[in-house]
This record gives structure tokens, C-alpha cells and sequence, in this order.
């Protein structure tokens, strides 16, 4: 027995007089206009944005409602968008639907691709209005302006600094915390920026990534490349305001500028005396610890300071044999005291 099937076609009678996009209803096509007119009827009473469509300002007054109708079977986090319920499921699932063409590396959001996708087409459709530096992500365009605005809006709870960016402010606040979340496989030695962790890694392994084009000497550190290529460049983009002296490290600027502040902001938590530089006070603090770090090779003497050891002897210089009296070269066998 034959079963005949009739097809159904379905006809989009209601057509856009602007684009010639097709709709099965009228009310639909109404909203689409509203696309090319700029139209936009439903206005929030609260803060007075205006939507083209009714659902639209549905899903904005839960901003200001705090409602969130929308709730996770699997952890209990509630949402005001169904969109964003969605996405959050992902986390819980693994899921990762939106797969890139070129690479195929694949993501739990839609938005996540279409930033990834900017790698590959080195889009940058976000611009300064200052200076006109492009940026493929908006939030990266947000932080760059606050470089010609100065708005620091990172505050810290503990001691009031301010930051450009979230991330400045977590690690900052690690100095008042003192965690340390990274941590060396080879020693243990733990570091609270994973920065300084990749580069304490390299003194394990001797690794010298970074080669001067001049003269051939390798560092470790990207910085440290950086500052020696000033020797060759004469380069001194640092300088202080108060006298014009220019540097070629902001460190040495910074060293300089208490010159004339008389600012001594490192304090000895032994005997309360102060330094204008932090290299000072170190040396100072051996006087109370005892420390000797600096160690000659020759006849073991010890020193708290490398200036002294450098004064120290056993370079061809003459030294004073306590018992006669006269002088010896420096080579003479040191089985006595030394004045």
C-alpha cells in the first residue's frame, strides 16, 4: 500500500523593503526594521537606555532588579540570561562547541573564539582615540587609555595603592599577604609572580635566551638584554626633572632623585637609622647580622663590603709582615698575621 506524503511549503510573505529579508510574520519584520530605522521604543525607567525590543529591556532591568530567574542543576550559581546559564554549563560538562577553522583549537564560548580568530587575521578593530594604537580586544583598549587618563581604579584595601589593572592589584597585595603560589620543581624556592619564577628556572639550567646583536653576550632576562644594549646605544631615556642629569636605568634615576628630595625611605628595623638607597642599607645591616659575604680567595679573609675585599691584598700589591717589620710582595706565603 503506498503512503503519499504531502510536502508543505512555507511561504515568508512579510519582505523588508531595505535589505528584501523575508519573515513569516509581520510583528517580526516590525522589529527588523527597527535594525536600519534606529528605532528603539522600550526605555528603562530606571536609568532611561532604550531598546528596540521589548525583550531586550526585559534582560537589562534585571540589572537593576537583581533577579536572576535563570539557575545551574549542577553547582546552584543563578544567572539573569539564559545565554549566560548556558555557557556556565560548560564549565561542568567540559563542552567546547565552537571549534576554530585555521588551528582547531576549540572553546566553551562563542566570544572566546571570535577573539582567538583576531590571531589569525590580526584584526585590531578597537582604537584609540588619543594616540591611535589598535588593540584586537576591547578590554585591552580599556586598560591602555587609562595610560592618557591616569585613572588608577585598582585600589588596595591594605595600604590605598592604585593600579591600571586587576592583575597589578593581585600581585601587589601579595607583599601584604606574603603568598607565594609558585613554586621551582628543582629547588622549591617559591615566588609570588610566576615572571620571577621563569626566571630564577634559568639559573638552574645556566639558559641565556637572549643574545646582544653587538657584541654577543647572553642574559638570561629580557631586561637585562635591555639595560647592557644601552652601553653600545649611549641610550639615556631617564632624567630627572630637578637638574636635567639623564640615565640610562630608572632605577638609577630613582637613586638620584633622593639627592635632592633628602628622601630615605629605607629604615634599619635594628637601629632605626635610614638610607636614600636600599643597596645602603643592606650594607649597613651587616654591622648588626655579622655578615661577611665577600670572601678572598687567596687567604680566606672575609668582608662585609666588595669594596674592601677589592682594597684586600694578594693583587701584586706589598703587605706589612707583623713580625720584622718590612714589606713582602703579596706572593710571599702567608703563614703569618698581617697587620
Amino acid at each position: 500500500m503506498a503512503l503519499n506524503v504531502n510536502t508543505c511549503t512555507i511561504v515568508k510573505r512579510f519582505k523588508c523593503g531595505t535589505c528584501g529579508t523575508h519573515f513569516l510574520r509581520n510583528l517580526v519584520l516590525l522589529q527588523h526594521d527597527r535594525i536600519h530605522t534606529g528605532e528603539k521604543p522600550y526605555k528603562c525607567d530606571t536609568c532611561g537606555a532604550q531598546f528596540s525590543e521589548s525583550g531586550h529591556l526585559k534582560k537589562h532591568v534585571r540589572i537593576h532588579t537583581g533577579e536572576k530567574p535563570y539557575k545551574c542543576d549542577t553547582c546552584g550559581a543563578q544567572f539573569s540570561q539564559s545565554g549566560t546559564l548556558k555557557t556556565h554549563v560548560h564549565i561542568h560538562t567540559g563542552e567546547k562547541p565552537y571549534k576554530c577553522d585555521t588551528c582547531g583549537a576549540q572553546f566553551s564560548e562563542s566570544g572566546h573564539l571570535k577573539k582567538h580568530v583576531r590571531i589569525h587575521t590580526g584584526e585590531k578593530p578597537y582604537k584609540c582615540d588619543t594616540c591611535g594604537a589598535q588593540f584586537s580586544r576591547s578590554g585591552s583598549l580599556k586598560k591602555h587609555v587609562r595610560i592618557h587618563t591616569g585613572d588608577k581604579p585598582c585600589k588596595c584595601d591594605i595600604c590605598g595603592a592604585k593600579f591600571l589593572e586587576s592583575g597589578s592589584l593581585k600581585k601587589h597585595v601579595r607583599i601584604h599577604t606574603g603568598e607565594k603560589p609558585y613554586t621551582c620543581d628543582t629547588c622549591g624556592a617559591q615566588f609570588s609572580v610566576s615572571g620571577s619564577l621563569k626566571n630564577h628556572t634559568r639559573t638552574h639550567f645556566g639558559e641565556k635566551t637572549f643574545k646582544c646583536d653587538t657584541c654577543g653576550a647572553q642574559f638570561s632576562h629580557s631586561s637585562n638584554l635591555k639595560k647592557h644594549v644601552r652601553i653600545h646605544t649611549g641610550e639615556k631615556s631617564y632624567k630627572c626633572d630637578i637638574c636635567g642629569a639623564q640615565f640610562s636605568h630608572s632605577s638609577n634615576l630613582k637613586k638620584h632623585v633622593h639627592i635632592h628630595t633628602g628622601e630615605k625611605s629605607y629604615t634599619c628595623d635594628t637601629c632605626g637609622a635610614q638610607f636614600s638607597q636600599n643597596g645602603h642599607l643592606e650594607t649597613h645591616v651587616r654591622i648588626h647580622t655579622g655578615e661577611k659575604p665577600y670572601k678572598c680567595d687567596t687567604c680566606g679573609a672575609q668582608f662585609s663590603q666588595s669594596d674592601n675585599l677589592k682594597k684586600h691584598p694578594h693583587r701584586g700589591e706589598t703587605i706589612q709582615m707583623l713580625v720584622v717589620g718590612v714589606l713582602y710582595p703579596s706572593e710571599f706565603p702567608l703563614f703569618l698575621s698581617t697587620v
